[in-house]
């Protein structure tokens, strides 16, 4: 029987259906939360409508949460708190066609972070189209926010317009970050570019959420050979979405216009070594201390390879008492794992 089966090619019906049914689940899922948001932005409606034609105050709000919880002993999501969100979600978002589209495709948990870390209306879209776009986590999305991704992204200074074709061009402007924000590292005065280098690869999980998705690592010091001499690039990374290779080199001091030549080189190196036919033109990426606007525009003005130079912030250093007294991430992680926190999101 089990042969039968086999070859009737059964593993592969299994494994078909098998996708079905998650995907059956995932649609369900964003349908059940696409209804649940609808719902809270209508009461948010009804609440600021009455408030402002009727007069509704505090009181109105916490004796409708009463009563909503007596009618729905088994839901959650009505305490008092979240009723005044609701009223404070319908305010931000006044065009329901906005809600349906872009703002109900994403958690009401995720909405929240975003309604009480971001001021301005088009920031928060921007980073509700980001959620949706990367599928960032409740906690990724905070990170987001608190790294200021919104004011980095895209602002490094590249070549990218006049060496890469639309759209590639415009991609990859909007990929690279100035500054990348290093926070999970901590060096000291007198560190090294190998030492900044081996910090980015022992927490690469970090360094790559920072960059962004799709970024996949290759490998560090990576070994080329070139007029039979041996050359190692800092990071080597193959990015998925923009289908090309991109090099980055690090450098712990101030931009100086010899590193866009030796970048040229890199590039085009992995260019005639590595590149598919199918793939994309290689990007390199400066990553300094600091940088001088005009020189870096001046060194990169005639450069025929795409080109981008960034800065990045590290964590500032702390004395080795101070760190001893303080708590790990991971011992800090245990102790939110151990909280019973009762929440309505």
């Amino acid at each position: 029987m089990t042969d039968k089966l086999l070859a009737d090619g059964y593993d592969d019906f299994l494994q078909q259906v098998k996708q079905r049914i998650r995907t059956a689940q995932v649609k369900a899922a964003l349908s059940v939360n696409r209804e649940l948001i609808l719902l809270y932005w209508q009461i948010g409606c009804e609440i600021l409508t009455r408030s402002q034609q009727q007069g509704w105050g505090a009181k109105v709000v916490t004796k409708l949460a009463k009563d909503l919880k007596n009618a729905f002993p088994q839901m959650k999501g009505f305490s008092e708190r979240n009723l005044k969100y609701m009223r404070t979600f319908a305010e931000t978002y006044p065009d329901e066609q906005i809600v349906q589209q872009l703002v109900a495709q994403i958690p009401w948990g995720h909405n929240l972070r975003i309604l009480d870390s971001v001021n301005e209306t088009s920031v928060r879209l921007w980073y509700v189209q980001k959620t949706i776009e990367n599928g960032w986590s409740r906690n990724v999305l905070v990170h987001q926010i608190e790294s200021d991704l919104y004011n980095r992204q895209g602002k490094a200074i590249t070549n990218f317009e006049q060496t890469l074709p639309k759209p590639q061009s415009e991609l990859a402007q909007q990929l690279i970050k100035d500054p990348y924000n290093f926070d999970f590292l901590s060096l000291g005065e007198k560190a090294l570019e190998k030492d900044l280098e081996k910090a980015l690869t022992e927490q690469i999980r970090s360094f790559l959420l920072e960059l962004g998705v799709g970024f996949a690592f290759l490998g560090s010091q990576y070994h080329i050979e070139v007029g039979e001499q041996d050359f190692y690039i800092d990071l080597l990374f193959y990015h998925v979405k923009l289908r090309c290779y991109i090099v980055i080199d690090l450098k712990i001091e101030e931009f100086k216009p010899e590193f866009s030549g030796k970048m040229s080189f890199y590039v085009s190196a992995v260019d005639d070594l590595l590149r598919h036919p199918d793939d994309k033109p290689t990007i390199g990426i400066i990553l300094c201390k600091t940088k001088n606007r005009t020189i870096v525009e001046y060194a990169l003005r005639d450069m025929n390879k795409p080109i981008g130079v960034s800065t990045y912030q590290l964590r500032d250093a702390l004395p080795e008492k101070l760190k001893e007294n303080l708590p790990t991430v991971e011992q800090l992680e245990a102790e939110l794992d151990n909280l019973d926190l009762d929440v309505d999101i």
